[in-house]
């Protein structure tokens, strides 16, 4: 039978799960790397939670490990690039904690209004220092929510339950899913500006880190309170510190920090600051959750070959994997090509199976393209959760087939409706697996998509290719290749470059002023 290794500490339950399902299991936690490494090698699944370090030098010790189990949602202490190498599966429990989180933002909330922690110590010395601790209400408080996903939504729910207006920045959530939570859609300065508590939910993301620095202090009312249960690094801290000094920022509530474990931290020591050791998901109710939730998760595809909430693979049975498999990364690159240029809520899309493709279970490669169309504002989406996301999220999605095509034997088409446009995108195979992007609105391409790409769009003028070398000549970014497209002569045109290296925003403002430039995104594969 399979054998386990539970190798931190969580609830009881999930070890009583896996003799339950008659697998073997060791319970050893708080070993030190090398400990880890000289026993895993006889374990075919690994259960941790945030504390055991997956490195690349464990899973290379690994011999017989098949399957990693996060009991909770981050995953930055498994190596997933070399558990992905070694042909490991790694999960996580992405729904468990999302009550115990939001639940944890709402007591900072009242905490921040009321001064609790500060008038408890207060008391607790002897003091009656009643005048020194006037909070305020609730009712009828703005709440500025930033990010509306899962725990976002169950924090809005609860606020507007204390009778608060809410108002939400999210570009991915949808008119209708905001009409149906009861908040109001905004932009992120009308909600800095307007709040009177903010709260965030965002996942850790390059569009994301540093959400709320120096510059969003200054758009905030006075007084505002902000509270971050999410992800440390989204609140510049050393902002958060010259604004409460300032008196801009009446309190704040940090769960999360920059560096974790927090043993210093610029806010350490400020009364208007509230901090908790990351305990967003402290509770006893999704402790037992998310270690049940593993448990059956490890069990299930060391048994059944089930594959649930994995982050590096989709769910495909063992039949589909060879036909899939070459289309899984073409199907990954045009959802993160589409994700990467979306700015706005998105209501519909249509993935279209032409040829070949039409022939595949297309439910897998489904999963994929969202995977990838979410990622780039989104955490912790793969390819099990990525339906479920976009459907809580309203988000229509179509599938088509067709059996005729004009010049290729392959093709898939992702078309993307949001709130301020459609987008279609087209790619095939060429060669039997190599992944090419064919047509992007409507306008025909050949382009194979490396890891640095510069995508613009912009009016078929002569002298927008010899300008745009020259400015990336004058910074030293080298093409590796350049693909040109055009709808007419003299019309809209795109380019697709591949570049040695990231190009910075920097550069990028550069070439958006090149004359009939219309639009420059730095694309990331």
């Amino acid at each position: 039978m399979p054998k386990v290794l539970i190798a931190d500490k969580m609830s009881s339950r999930a070890e009583v799960i896996f003799r339950e399902r008659g697998l073997e299991v060791d319970l050893i936690t708080g070993m030190l790397p090398e400990e880890l490494k000289a026993c895993i090698g006889k374990y075919d699944g690994l259960a941790v939670r945030s504390s055991t370090q997956v490195t690349t030098e464990v899973i290379t010790a690994a011999t017989n490990l098949k399957v990693i189990g996060r009991a909770g949602i981050g995953v930055d202490n498994i190596d997933i690039s070399a558990a992905s190498a070694n042909g490991i599966v790694v999960m996580n429990t992405p729904f468990g904690n999302s009550i115990t989180t939001a639940e944890h933002a709402i007591a900072m909330i009242f905490s921040l209004a009321r001064d609790i922690p500060l008038a408890s110590a207060s008391t607790h010395s002897g003091k009656w220092e009643k005048a020194n601790f006037m909070g305020v209400e609730l009712t009828a408080k703005t709440l500025g929510i930033i990010g509306c996903g899962n725990i976002g939504a169950i924090v809005a729910d609860r606020a507007i339950g204390l009778k608060m207006k809410v108002i939400a920045y999210d570009p991915y959530l949808s008119l209708e899913r905001a009409n149906n939570l009861g908040v109001e859609k905004v932009e992120l300065d009308q909600l800095l500006q307007r709040a009177d508590f903010i709260s965030l939910h965002t996942p850790m993301t390059d569009a994301t880190r540093g959400i709320i620095d120096a510059i969003a202090f200054t758009k905030m009312k006075d007084g505002v309170r902000i509270v971050n249960c999410a992800r440390g690094g989204l609140i510049v801290e050393n902002d958060l510190k010259a604004a409460i000094e300032m008196g801009k920022v009446a309190g704040a509530g940090v769960d999360v920090f920059e560096v974790e474990p927090a043993r210093e931290n610029v806010l350490f020591g400020m009364n208007k600051v509230i901090v908790t050791p990351h305990l967003g998901a402290s509770t006893d109710e999704a402790q037992v959750n998310v270690a049940i939730q593993v448990a059956e998760q490890i069990s299930d595809y060391l048994l059944e070959g089930t594959v649930v909430n994995s982050i590096n693979m989709p769910s495909v049975s063992a039949e589909d994997a060879t036909k899939l498999a070459p289309y899984f990364k073409l199907a990954e690159q045009i959802g993160s090509f589409a994700g990467q240029v979306t700015e706005t809520a998105i209501k519909k899309v249509q993935i279209e199976y032409c040829g070949h493709a039409a022939e595949l279970n297309t439910k897998p490669l489904t999963a994929v393209v969202l995977k990838g169309l979410l990622t780039p504002l989104l955490e912790s989406v793969n390819m099990v959760s990525a339906p479920s996301i976009a459907k809580e999220r309203n988000i229509e999605i179509s599938e088509v087939t067709c059996d005729v095509l004009d010049e290729y034997q392959t093709k898939i088409t992702l078309t993307v409706t949001t709130e301020s446009q459609t987008r279609a995108l087209s790619g095939t195979l060429f060669a039997g697996d190599k992944p090419r992007i064919v047509e992007i609105k409507g306008i025909a391409i050949d382009a194979e998509l490396g890891p640095n790409m510069l995508y613009i769009t912009n009016e078929d003028k002569p002298g927008f290719i010899g300008a745009l070398g020259t400015a990336l000549g004058e910074n030293d970014i080298n093409i590796a290749t350049f693909n040109l497209g055009r709808n007419k002569d003299g019309g809209d045109a795109i380019a697709l470059i591949e570049l040695d290296e990231p190009v910075s925003e920097e550069i990028a403002d550069k070439v958006r002023s090149i004359p009939h430039v219309v639009k420059v995104t730095s694309l990331n594969f």
